[in-house]
């Protein structure tokens, strides 16, 4: 039961990564600190649709 789910930067609001997830253990949205390319910082990255 995984998915796969795109990560986008909280700043910029660019999808930059992609991972995946099993949605019958984490019900909550994936959230990672990583390095954004746009912003070319570290920045928060947060489970998109």
């Amino acid at each position: 039961m995984r998915v796969q789910v795109s990560l986008e930067c909280t700043e910029c609001k660019r999808k930059n990564y992609s991972t995946d997830k099993n949605k019958q253990k984490t019900t909550d949205k994936l959230e990672f600190k990583k390095f954004c390319r746009a912003c070319r910082k570290h920045s928060v990255h947060r489970e998109a649709k």
